[in-house]
């Protein structure tokens, strides 16, 4: 019997060893295939965005720029963060405190860069919509390089800042041998949940909302020129039309955002401390890497320079010589 017990040990010649992470087989192999799924899906559109925008010249714009960015930091999602929480769902984390902490430092940057990403897109489109004779003056390629850069650099130095400790101390809020775990104080959680939830949920409801004004009134006043000139009903359908397609966008760019990272800050919202277990594969931790998968379709699929881009991507088209000048706008 004692035997028995020590097989499920992570370590079974240390009495301080961690259980294995135990499921049936038939809901392991479920998860396992969907989860992978979700993972290559992020891989895949995220990439073909990044190709896209690096391959074609006509594509080299500082909103494309921001697009890019975002686009990266959600490959890297898909392609680091998402197989390592696969292959821990029935497995002992066997890499040592030190790479667990590293590990989740990762993490942690790569989102906080995402969201950032989102934040300067969002106001990207509001200089646009809102500023049009304006925008190339403020929006220049060397302005969004720049952002991009200050987005990433933040991101590492906030997210060092925030888990000094765990970094000071590996392993510090690991129970047992076998175990990634990592807890944020509710202190560093408020904080966390300031500067990465409320803060950008707040500035890209606020531009996004004005960016629907602006687009509800510039239909608005093509309704009443239209009307005055042809006295015809077409318009009416087509300013109907662009005010649903800006609400939508409105829409789902602020529910899909609180959706994947609403259950992520419910324990911060709740007054308690964060513990994120890469071995557990927390639905909360997959939700906010899932906004990954999704990015790429609000923000690019949408656009028809994208899907242009990918049928020339996927018919091989890119490798003919000079497919980086075609007209893809």
């Amino acid at each position: 019997m004692e035997a028995m017990e020590r097989a499920e040990l992570c370590y079974p010649q240390l009495n301080f060893s961690c259980k294995k992470p135990t499921h049936p087989k038939t809901e392991a192999m479920l998860i396992y295939v969907f989860l992978s799924s979700i993972s290559l899906i992020t891989v895949a559109l995220n990439l073909l965005v990044i190709i896209s925008i690096s391959h074609f010249r006509q594509l080299h714009t500082p909103t494309n720029l921001l697009l890019l960015s975002l686009a990266v930091s959600d490959l890297l999602v898909g392609l680091l963060l998402m197989p390592v929480e696969i292959i821990y769902i029935q497995a002992c984390w066997f890499l040592g405190d030190l790479l667990c902490t590293l590990y989740y430092v990762v993490d942690y940057i790569i989102t906080s860069a995402s969201v950032a990403n989102m934040v300067l897109i969002s106001i990207d489109r509001y200089i646009a919509i809102c500023d049009p004779l304006r925008y190339p003056i403020k929006v220049t390629k060397w302005r969004a390089q720049i952002s991009v850069c200050l987005c990433w650099i933040c991101s590492i130095c906030y997210r060092i800042l925030l888990l000094n400790d765990h970094l000071n101390q590996p392993g510090r809020s690991t129970s047992c041998l076998g175990e990634c775990v990592v807890v944020i104080n509710h202190t560093a959680g408020v904080i966390d949940l300031v500067f990465s939830f409320i803060v950008p949920i707040t500035v890209i409801i606020l531009l996004y909302f004005r960016v629907f004004v602006v687009a509800v009134s510039q239909a608005r006043a093509m309704q009443t020129h239209i009307a005055a000139v042809r006295m015809q009903r077409p318009g009416t359908v087509k300013v109907k039309k662009t005010e649903m397609k800006a609400a939508k966008t409105l829409g789902i760019v602020i529910l899909v955002f609180l959706f994947c990272f609403c259950p992520y800050f419910y324990p911060t919202l709740a007054g308690e401390d964060t513990s994120i277990d890469a071995s557990s594969a927390a639905a909360e931790i997959w939700l906010a890497h899932f906004n990954s998968c999704l990015n790429p379709v609000i923000y690019a699929f949408f656009y028809p320079w994208f899907r242009k881009s990918i049928k020339l991507i996927l018919t091989l088209q890119i490798l003919k010589p000079g497919s980086c000048d075609a007209k893809i706008l």
